[in-house]
């Protein structure tokens, strides 16, 4: 896990230990929030007089607050600018009040990257749209983006990766090549509606991706069966489908729009459009329209331009139980979407 030196040694000298600065470090990064429990285990330790003071050096200096929850305990908000600005992340929306549904999906994160250290984590915005646009070349319109208005007299602001779950690239298992690995963590309390609005999300961009591997991280089983399947009905048939069949249907959706030849809205064909746009753009596809267009393209000659398009896929699904020890490397807890 990431944790640069100099950063850590700033918090530190607000009067933290170097282990208590390296846990708020990794609290300020990815959650926010944190219990004293989590901050027990990281430091290995035992409840007591380390703990206490901890707390009470948090609370005198005014870094955190302290609430109680039913079932949950005393749980930390870590918010204060003297802890954020120090590491460069005093723009973060860690900092703000937030739901318990929103503290109790932090807190299952949190268990999940201190069970699992030794990943390089995309920590911020930058860094993974930095990953994803210069490392891998994916198109930025791809990437899952959430629109934030702003006041009067300033401009909406595009923000990707706003669920900030765990994002990092490893291997699944030991001598096979580094795949990047995606996650969802489930409060343990949330519906299934939200992880197919979360899929529905980074569609675009596992549609970019050769291959893939997807956690479903829980603090509790009995999602575990459906949201995989949901994973599989929702995300393998779209990267399985045949890619000159989806150009044939763009062009003709494209073109009864641009002819107003609906006379009826079809939400369906609108928002495959939408999709088609972003995914079938260039120079390419824009001269193979306009013959199209003006029929000098035939369906069997448009389909033979791609047919061989359909990408041979490696995508995964797993899930990971937290406070159980697995890894989520772990063989025999695997369980494969072969060939999506």
């Amino acid at each position: 896990m990431k944790m640069p030196g100099d950063q850590v040694d700033r918090i530190a000298a607000l009067g933290y230990a170097e282990t208590e600065a390296r846990f708020l470090y990794i609290v300020a990064t990815h959650s926010g929030y944190f219990t004293l429990r989590q901050f027990l285990a990281f430091a290995d330790a035992h409840r007591g007089k380390r703990s206490t003071a901890f707390a009470q050096k948090l609370l005198r200096h005014a870094h955190a607050t302290v609430r109680d929850y039913m079932g949950t305990g005393s749980v930390f908000h870590l918010f204060s600018r003297l802890i954020y600005r120090p590491i460069e992340k005093d723009n973060l929306r860690n900092r703000r009040r937030h739901s318990f549904e929103y503290i109790r999906t932090r807190l299952v994160l949190l268990d999940f990257l201190l069970e699992n250290p030794d990943y390089d984590f995309l920590e911020t915005e930058q860094d993974k749209v930095r990953f994803f646009c210069e490392s891998l070349g994916v198109a930025k319109d791809a990437l899952p983006a959430k629109v934030y208005e702003g006041g009067p007299e300033s401009r909406p602001t595009v923000r990707y990766f706003v669920d900030k779950f765990p994002l990092f690239v490893a291997s699944p298992i030991s001598d096979v090549s580094p795949v990047v690995t995606f996650s969802y963590v489930d409060s343990g309390c949330a519906s299934l509606s939200n992880f197919a609005a979360h899929l529905g999300a980074y569609q675009a961009l596992f549609r970019q991706l050769k291959s893939f591997r997807f956690l479903y991280v829980a603090p509790k089983t009995s999602h575990f069966a459906s949201a995989e399947a949901r994973f599989r009905n929702f995300i393998k048939p779209p990267l399985e489908s045949d890619v000159s069949s989806e150009i044939v249907r763009y062009f003709d959706v494209r073109r009864n729009w641009e002819r107003h030849e609906y006379v009826i809205p079809v939400t369906e064909d609108f928002e495959f459009l939408a999709e088609a746009r972003r995914r079938f753009h260039g120079e390419r596809f824009e001269s193979l329209y306009a013959s199209w267009c003006a029929g000098r393209l035939a369906e069997r000659e448009l389909r033979g331009e791609f047919r061989q398009l359909t990408p041979d896929r490696a995508v995964s699904f797993e899930t990971y139980l937290v406070r159980n020890g697995r890894s989520p490397v772990d063989e025999k807890h695997r369980n494969r979407v072969n060939g999506a």
